[in-house]
């Protein structure tokens, strides 16, 4: 009883929203008025598949997703490793609220912070070129590196999770019949903790699948799906519509491929 206040709030507000995105994506746009005409047909979608730009920036985007993700993956693992199994036990609670501070703070004060970093002449830019290197600058790699910075707590926190509620009894017992590290890490930690990481990944795909801030901020000339969205809104609403369903399809056959490894237990 206690639930079914939240529970209808969530299907009115969140799947009520759904539906009337994906109904308006079948109607039309009068090309004089710009007004939305409700007539029924599939020619937005015939747009999308049809249109090279769209094609592009559809698998640009989901590159980027899939880039981020394993740029987090990578970056995480080693941190919530020493916080979860290394670190003393009176400082963990401490690196977690380390780990969690980022994102107290505002998300364009930290993107803007990112731009200054990565421009001509900023910081990055004079801290390499000592080394006869300079900054990545403003497009897709700078895009990537944001959103991995960004949205690196919400892979850390699983990836600890896991690690933490991991029995010492099983990496003893790896070391005892003689296994080295690398295969206690590739044959007993790994796969243990792969739904962890899977965990973390939902909320990272997911999260850099449809922003378009940082992309505005940091991408210089780069498209992504979410900046087709915020243009076509006022101009051509169906058309944005199809495509917001993008993102949505591709984070719904995501959540079906990851529920099999456990993950959606573990968030």
């Amino acid at each position: 009883m206690l639930l079914s206040a939240p529970l209808t709030w969530l299907a009115v507000a969140y799947l009520g929203s759904l539906a009337a995105l994906f109904l308006s994506a079948f109607w039309t746009t009068d090309p004089f008025t710009s007004d939305v005409v409700r007539t029924w047909n599939v020619d937005n979608f015939r747009t999308l598949f049809t249109t090279g730009v769209y094609r592009d920036v559809a698998v640009r985007s989901l590159g980027v997703a899939v880039g981020v993700t394993v740029v987090d993956i990578v970056v995480a693992f080693p941190i919530a490793f020493y916080t979860a199994r290394i670190a003393h036990p009176r400082y963990r609670r401490l690196l977690l609220v380390a780990v969690l501070t980022p994102l107290w703070a505002s998300y364009l004060v930290k993107a803007y912070a990112w731009r200054i970093i990565l421009s001509e002449g900023g910081p990055l830019d004079w801290a390499l070129r000592p080394l006869g290197l300079h900054g990545p600058g403003y497009g897709l790699p700078a895009v990537i590196a944001v959103l991995a910075y960004l949205w690196l707590p919400y892979m850390i926190l699983p990836i600890h999770t896991g690690l933490a509620n991991l029995p010492d009894s099983l990496l003893d017992a790896s070391a005892d019949l003689g296994a080295r590290a690398s295969r206690t890490f590739r044959s007993v930690l790994l796969p243990l903790v792969v739904p962890s990481i899977a965990a973390g990944s939902v909320f990272t795909f997911s999260l850099s699948l449809g922003d378009y801030i940082a992309v505005q901020i940091v991408g210089g000339r780069t498209q992504l799906i979410g900046n087709l969205v915020y243009s076509n809104v006022t101009l051509d609403l169906p058309l944005a519509a199809a495509l917001g369903i993008i993102p949505v399809a591709l984070v719904v056959l995501y959540l079906l491929a990851v529920r099999r490894t456990g993950a959606l237990r573990a968030l």
